[in-house]
């Protein structure tokens, strides 16, 4: 089954498909052991910096041959903020990408957006346009980003979401409907689920919820049977990964071999990755 017929699919049932980033093999593995366990597809994401360290080919090579093991997983190209860098993706053989020209003025979003759109199209490749800025750091944070703010009339606008498809043609929407990338240390603030209801009626694509680390499984919940069809995380990945390596270099300080401390790091994420999993498909 090709992305876009896995996405629709979930959405016809209630559900989401999940979108993890990784910038290491042991995430990875977790995302993929997790799918596996639970029988459901997944998306992996890698950024524009993620992707430099890991290697632009590398991962499709992962993805392929997680494939062949029977795991239903697909790639995207998560924000990526230019035109020469979408095509290098979809060249390398992603399954999608994001043209992130949120931070952009409305018409030079448009236009790059479209140009995207054009070239993926003819390759059979997925493009996802972001509308709405909720800033660009996967990090912990003391306060909401610069240039981010939750008012309603600060969020994308279903009329704007509708307009934006049309003039670009993206095959999936990310829109800013009070989520926020990074886990902000005071409590990120509320989804705005009616809103999200009416982008979704107003679109005619698939909605994408960036930014879901930190927000709580209700709201997740909530946000999937509104219409979210996609939800990404990262900085809650992070976190655990970050957390469960330092406590097991402390508590093996003479160990040597990567793969023998690593694997509590690797654990720690697939955790993670099965509560989000099994909140989005309901099981």
């Amino acid at each position: 089954m090709k992305l876009i017929d896995v996405i629709n699919k979930a959405t016809s049932e209630g559900k989401a498909v999940g979108h993890f980033n990784i910038s290491n093999l042991e995430a990875f593995n977790a995302i993929v052991k997790t799918a596996k366990k639970l029988n459901v597809p997944v998306i992996i994401g890698v950024s524009e910096g993620e992707r430099d360290f890991v290697g632009v080919k590398n991962v499709v090579s992962l993805v392929e041959s997680a494939r062949k093991d029977g795991v239903e997983i697909f790639l995207n190209a998560d924000h990526t903020y230019s035109y020469e860098r979408s095509v290098e993706v979809i060249d390398a053989g992603y399954d999608a990408v994001i043209i992130d020209y949120a931070s952009k003025g409305k018409e030079e979003s448009i236009e790059t957006t479209k140009k995207v759109v054009e070239y993926a199209k003819s390759k059979g490749v997925l493009v996802e346009g972001e509308l709405g800025y909720i800033g660009q750091s996967s990090k912990v944070l003391d306060a909401l980003p610069e240039g981010v703010s939750i008012d309603p009339n600060s969020l994308t606008q279903p009329i704007e979401a509708k307009d934006f498809v049309d003039k670009t043609g993206v095959d999936l929407l990310a829109p800013a409907v009070g989520n926020v990338h990074g886990i902000i240390k005071g409590g990120n603030p509320a989804l705005n689920i009616e809103r999200i209801k009416e982008i979704r009626q107003a679109s005619s694509v698939p909605l994408v919820l960036h930014g879901a680390s930190g927000i709580t499984d209700e709201e997740l919940h909530l946000a999937v049977l509104a219409g979210i069809s996609i939800v990404h995380y990262n900085t809650e990945l992070r976190v655990a990964y970050k957390d469960a390596l330092i406590k097991s270099l402390e508590e093996h300080k003479d160990e040597v071999a990567p793969y023998k401390y690593l694997k509590t790091a690797e654990d720690a994420v697939a955790e993670v990755v099965e509560k989000k999993l099994r909140i989005m498909n309901g099981l």
